[in-house]
Parts: structure tokens; C-alpha cells; sequence
């Protein structure tokens, strides 16, 4: 029995070891296309028709969504190959000793966003390295990019052919559900799912808290963390808070090599958009031709805006931070996540704060 034991153990183990590698695989793919590097050759994984395949989703995929640019997908892809460096992975995983332990697989239904390139991808890696069986429905905005990178997954690994399914329509029976949306919707799922086990995401934004002692590099770095996917993303900053004394334009001189974004038609029409209605309104603002600044209490901002806030007492701010944590992704700025570091989250870094890997587990 014992023995029998061992090796039904040894090859769980054998099991997550193909889909890790798989996965790490992946993420070298992904910092190949990142690049825009050529085929590499058989080694890769795929043959060249394969690769150029998943070259050319990623970059037809502004066709589908205008906001999917083959820049913004490429760095997209660059982010998905730091999630999934092998060393990092064997890091995070490690705090799972459960993967090893025998479990009954279930289907997940995973209800994914379409904001921002392969943003659900991470749920998908979670479902499989756990053992369970993904049922997954796409955003319309996710231009396929999320099964196509799941058709080059199963091609490293196809014995995960059966533990990945796409619904067109309704999700159908599941077992368990992962959901993101909007506040809205997040509202609905929780209704829908009510009976079932579930992580349901509302809508949430990121802050950046600036000290007054950033250097010029520093607030460069934290363009990135503005404009990058155009704001569209939960990690993206939408609101800056800044000592009393701060000049907004130290934040315009470090911007500027952003400025040909105002060169996106959608991006553009959000800026002229906001800019119309708060000269009607006479809303006070600031400008640099690509960006509208604003000074308010408000966390989200539209599409080319950043809303600024002035603060006296540090504590108080983070006191108010913290009470309103269940709207805030993430915080940027010194002792927290680290300038132009926002968009590359590690496999740790759970979407809400909610471990996505233990709740697998325990179902």
C-alpha cells in the first residue's frame, strides 16, 4: 500500500513538473515575440509555422481592439514571460506544498476581463498547476489572444488538452467560478455564482504616493505606470498624491516622451472628449497636449486623465488608504511597489489580494 502510495505521489509530482516546464517554456516564447525575434529553431517548442502563427495573432489583434497595439501586446507578452520565469515560479510554488497531495479535479469556470493583452492568463496558469479542469469564457475585446497562447501551451504540453476548454456562449456547469468585471457585473456574478465556490473581482485602480524626493528617473518610470495600456488596466496609476508643495510640472517634463500617444484615435477622442466638457463646466484642469490633469478627491480617473491630490500628513494618507483598500490594486512609490514596476506583477502578485492558488486548493 505504501508503495502504491509513493508512486501515485511521484506522479502527481512527475504531473506538475511537465506543467510547470510547459508554462516557464511559455514565458521564454513570450520574451522571444516580445522582441520580435525570429523563430529560434525546433528547440523553442513550436515549429515555424506555429511561432509565426502566434506572431501574427499578436499582431493583428489592434484589428479586433483598437487598443491591443502591437507595441502594447509585445510588452504584454514581456510581462507574461517575467510572470513565468522558472525560477520564480519554483519560488512561488514552493508555499504549496499541497500541489503533491492527491485532490479530485473540478471544472473552474474562469470568466475573463479583455482591458488589457492576456490579463487572465494568470488565473488560467493557477487552475492548471493546481490539477482542475478550466472552463474558460473570454471577453469579446480579448482579440484571441487567450486561445491562442492556450493553443500553444497544449502544443508544449499536450496532455493539458484536457484540462482547457473554451465556451462560446454560456459557461455551463462548473464546480467553481473565477470571475472579473466591473462593480457592476461583479454584483451579477455574485448573484449567478451564489451557490457555488467563487473569487469575484470588481473594478479597482492604483495609486501612486510621491514623497517630494523622487528623482528625475523615478517620475520617467512612472510614465510607464500611467500610460501603459492606455490606463485601461487595474494596475495602472489613475491618481497621483503629492506633497502640498509639489509642482505638477515636474510630472509634465517626465511625461513627455509619451506625448505621440495622443496619437491613438481612441485615446485621442477620450482626451478631446473630457477636455470639451470641462471647459463647458468650467472645470478647473491642467494640460500638456496628451495628458488632462485634475485635482480631486477621486481615485479612478477616464481614459487621459490623471486626478491629483495634495497631502499634508503622510499617516493620515495611509490610514485613508488602507480603509479603502477594496478599491485600490496596487500602491506605487518609495516602500511600496517600485516606479514603473506595475505592469510586472510575479506569480504572487494576486489580482484583489485574494490567493488564487490556495483557493484552488481547497475546493
Amino acid at each position: 500500500m505504501q508503495k502504491a502510495e509513493a508512486g501515485e505521489e511521484q506522479g502527481r509530482r512527475a504531473a506538475l513538473e511537465r506543467t510547470v516546464a510547459a508554462w516557464a517554456q511559455l514565458g521564454r516564447l513570450f520574451a522571444l515575440l516580445a522582441e520580435d525575434a525570429p523563430w529560434p529553431g525546433h528547440a523553442c517548442g513550436l515549429n515555424e509555422a506555429e511561432f509565426e502563427g502566434l506572431r501574427s495573432t499578436f499582431q493583428r489583434a489592434h484589428q479586433l481592439n483598437g487598443w491591443f497595439t502591437p507595441e502594447e501586446v509585445r510588452y504584454a507578452a514581456g510581462g507574461i514571460a517575467h510572470l513565468l520565469d522558472r525560477s520564480g515560479l519554483d519560488r512561488w510554488l514552493a508555499g504549496y506544498p499541497a500541489l503533491a497531495q492527491e485532490r479530485f479535479p473540478r471544472t473552474v469556470g474562469l470568466i475573463l476581463a479583455g482591458n488589457v493583452p492576456f490579463v487572465g492568463l494568470h488565473d488560467l496558469l493557477c487552475v492548471t498547476l493546481a490539477g482542475h479542469r478550466a472552463r474558460v469564457k473570454v471577453s469579446g475585446q480579448d482579440a484571441g489572444l487567450t486561445r491562442a497562447t492556450t493553443d500553444a501551451l497544449i502544443t508544449l504540453c499536450p496532455e493539458l488538452a484536457a484540462s482547457v476548454t473554451f465556451s462560446e456562449e454560456r459557461l455551463g456547469p462548473v464546480d467553481a467560478v473565477i470571475a472579473t468585471g466591473s462593480t457592476n457585473t461583479a454584483r451579477y456574478f455574485h448573484h449567478y455564482f451564489g451557490h457555488l465556490p467563487r473569487i469575484v473581482r470588481k473594478g479597482r485602480v492604483s495609486v501612486a504616493v510621491l514623497d517630494g524626493t523622487e528623482s528625475e528617473a523615478e517620475l520617467d518610470a512612472l510614465g510607464e505606470d500611467v500610460f501603459r495600456y492606455f490606463g485601461l488596466g487595474c494596475r495602472n496609476v489613475s491618481k497621483v498624491f503629492v506633497p502640498a508643495d509639489f509642482d505638477p510640472d515636474r510630472l509634465f517634463r517626465s511625461f513627455y516622451r509619451w506625448k505621440d500617444i495622443a496619437h491613438h484615435a481612441k485615446y485621442a477622442n477620450n482626451l478631446d472628449y473630457h477636455r470639451a466638457l470641462w471647459l463647458l463646466d468650467r472645470e478647473p484642469f491642467l494640460e500638456n497636449g496628451f495628458l488632462l490633469l485634475r485635482e480631486t478627491s477621486a481615485l479612478a480617473s477616464p481614459v487621459a486623465v490623471l486626478h491629483l491630490e495634495r497631502y499634508t500628513d503622510r499617516s493620515a494618507l495611509e490610514t485613508r488608504l488602507a480603509e479603502q483598500a477594496d478599491l485600490v490594486q496596487c500602491v506605487v512609490g518609495h516602500g511600496a511597489v517600485p516606479f514603473g514596476e506595475a505592469q510586472r506583477p510575479g506569480p504572487s502578485d494576486f489580482a484583489d489580494g485574494v490567493d488564487t492558488m490556495a483557493f484552488l486548493l481547497a475546493l
